[in-house]
């Protein structure tokens, strides 16, 4: 368990486990692990193909339940939430920003952006959009479909999208994994830009050993397990 105060944070793991039922028997996927993240913190997930580290991101946002342990969100222990519950605490403190866009293809990028906004109830949601729509460089095309925009320009509706709320947490899952390597390096110089500027708390599911590096922890785990929780290189 890290060092930090429990009281102060904004997302508590504590001794979670998921094991899932396969033809072989019971399979452990996370196994144990335990840490404390304080807000306005940047934190990479690490470690190989099938360590566990998109599960331990759908644990964390209470997208699914542990078999054991429990996760505390923003002060809320999603483990005595029922699914309306949970839902209700990511509506209100989460973000997310995944690889593959996951865009309305309905709605151009102003209502794709405006969407969270809307279904939180935001009196302003398409000044609000149209503001954030800008500070993501998209302002020429915020009438555009998914389908007429690049990989890096429905990204950044995503990114856009996932901050519009100012969320107390964003999850990034490989939020470059269909990118090239400069239009990545360009979305994530933008995604830590806004963290700064917000002050959300960012955990980012990464195989990018220098991106993970920028972050100010990193979590690496392997086989299920939570191998090292270190400040990250300079």
């Amino acid at each position: 368990m890290s060092s930090h105060s429990a009281d102060g944070a904004v997302l508590a793991a504590h001794r979670i486990s998921k094991k899932v039922s396969s033809p072989e028997g019971s399979l452990t996927i996370l196994s144990d692990v335990s840490f404390l993240i304080d807000p306005g913190e940047s934190v990479a997930v690490v470690g190989p193909s099938g360590a566990g580290k998109s599960t331990l991101l759908a644990l964390l946002a209470g997208l699914d339940l542990p078999t054991d342990g429990h996760v505390v969100l923003n002060g809320a222990n999603l483990g005595e939430l029922d699914e309306d519950g949970r839902a209700q605490v990511r509506a209100e403190s989460v973000g997310f920003v995944f690889q593959s866009f996951h865009l309305v293809p309905s709605l151009n990028a102003l209502e794709n952006v405006m969407l969270p906004l809307e279904l939180a109830g935001a009196s302003d949601a398409r000044n609000t959009a149209r503001n954030i729509i800008e500070q993501v460089g998209l302002k020429d095309r915020w009438s555009h479909y998914p389908a007429q925009l690049s990989g890096g320009e429905k990204q950044r509706v995503a990114i856009a999208r996932a901050f519009a709320t100012e969320p107390a947490v964003l999850f990034a899952d490989e939020p470059t994994g269909n990118l090239d390597t400069r239009t990545g390096a360009t979305i994530m110089e933008l995604m830590f830009d806004l963290n700064k500027i917000s002050a959300t708390t960012l955990i980012l599911v990464t195989h990018n050993h220098s991106l993970a590096n920028r972050c100010d922890r990193v979590l690496s785990l392997d086989a299920g397990l939570l191998v090292s929780d270190t400040k990250a290189a300079a």
